[in-house]
C-alpha cells in the first residue's frame, strides 16, 4: 500500500483522475472496477473534462461497479446505475453495452451474483478498481464482518450506512435495507486498486484503514494485503496517519510519480 498525501480534495480528485486516465491510454481495453458516492462525483468530472479537451477515449473501455441496491430498477433517479450514467457514462463515449452494475431487482439475487462474478472473469479481470471509503470502513457495501475472502453477495446495510447513505434520499424510508457488492475478494483480485478519500470525517478511518491492524470489521483493512494499492487523500483526511511525513517523501522522490508531481 502507498499513501498519496494531495494538499485539497480538489488535488487529490485530480491526480485521481490522471492516474485512470494514464492507465486509459497505455490500454484502451482498461476493465475498468468503478465506485459511486459524493467523493467519486469529482473524479468524473475531471475524467469527462479529459475526454471532452484531451480526446480520452473510453470507447473500448469496460466497467464494472462495485454495487448497487437491491429493490431498486436501473431507471430509477436514486440507483447507483443512474448516478453512472448522469455523472460519466452518459457524458463519454463509452459503449452502454460495455458498462456493468449488479441488478438489482434479479429475481434470484444469488444468481445474478454468481453471474456478475462470471462476467468479470470472462473480461479477464478488473485492471484498475477505483475504490472510496465508508465511515465504517467498507468498500463497497463491505459491512462490518465482510469476510476477506468473500464474493459478490447480498449485504444488509449496517445502521451507520443508512446513515451516511439516507441525505441521498427524499426520505430515509426510500432507502434500501439490502445491496448486492462485490466481495472483498473480488475487490483484492483487481490488478491495482486506488482508494480516494477527503475531508475529516473520513481521517479516523482512513487511518485505521491503513495504519491499524488487519480485520474483517473494517473492510478497507484488507487492502494493506494487495500487492499494488494507491491510497490519496487530502490534508485532512490524512490528518490521523501516523507516517504522515514518509508518505509525502515517498510521493516527491519516487520516479514512479514525476509526471503526476
Amino acid at each position: 500500500m502507498e499513501v498519496i498525501i494531495r494538499p485539497t480534495a480538489d488535488a487529490a480528485a485530480d491526480l485521481v483522475a490522471r492516474i485512470i486516465a494514464k492507465e486509459l491510454r497505455g490500454n484502451p481495453n482498461l476493465v475498468l472496477g468503478l465506485a459511486t458516492g459524493r467523493t467519486m462525483e469529482s473524479v468524473y468530472a475531471r475524467l469527462v473534462r479529459l475526454h471532452r479537451e484531451e480526446q480520452l477515449d473510453f470507447s473500448l473501455c469496460r466497467t464494472f461497479n462495485l454495487d448497487e441496491y437491491v429493490g431498486l430498477p436501473a431507471g430509477d433517479r436514486y440507483s447507483y446505475r443512474h448516478y453512472m450514467n448522469q455523472h460519466l457514462f452518459m457524458q463519454v463515449n463509452i459503449d452502454l453495452r460495455n458498462t456493468h452494475l449488479p441488478d438489482g431487482m434479479a429475481d434470484n439475487l444469488d444468481f445474478e451474483c454468481a453471474r456478475y462474478e462470471e462476467q468479470i472473469s470472462r473480461c479477464g479481470g478488473i485492471d484498475l478498481q477505483l475504490l472510496g471509503i465508508g465511515r465504517a470502513g467498507h468498500l463497497g457495501f463491505n459491512e462490518p464482518l465482510s469476510a476477506l475472502r468473500s464474493r459478490t453477495r447480498v449485504k444488509a446495510l449496517a445502521p451507520l450506512t443508512r446513515a451516511q447513505n439516507a441525505p441521498y434520499f427524499d426520505s430515509p424510508d426510500q432507502m434500501p435495507l439490502r445491496a448486492i457488492t462485490m466481495g472483498v475478494g473480488t475487490i483484492l483480485d483487481a490488478r491495482r486498486c486506488l482508494l480516494m478519500a477527503t475531508d475529516t470525517e473520513k481521517a479516523d478511518i482512513v487511518a485505521k484503514a491503513v495504519e491499524g491492524p488487519i480485520t474483517a470489521m473494517i473492510s478497507a483493512t484488507a487492502l494493506q494485503l494487495h500487492a499494488r494499492c494507491n491510497v490519496v487523500v487530502d490534508e485532512l483526511a490524512a490528518s490521523d496517519l501516523l507516517g504522515s511525513d514518509y508518505y509525502r517523501w515517498i510521493f516527491e522522490n519516487e520516479p514512479e510519480w514525476d509526471a503526476f508531481r
